[in-house]
């Protein structure tokens, strides 16, 4: 791995935008998860008679 104290400004930026693109794909797919649980628990629960 490069050290970070000796890298470009070049290599700074691509890494920043790694890690923002990394972060971005993780939070859609957390939401992703969420909403496809809620849907699958919703369609239980208004099955269930009270």
């Amino acid at each position: 791995m490069s050290d970070p104290g000796r890298e470009s400004q070049v290599e700074a930026k691509a890494r920043r935008g790694r890690n923002i693109a990394l972060a971005l794909g993780l939070v859609i797919f957390v939401v992703l998860v969420f909403v496809v649980t809620i849907v699958r628990l919703g369609a239980s629960v208004a099955k269930q008679p009270f």
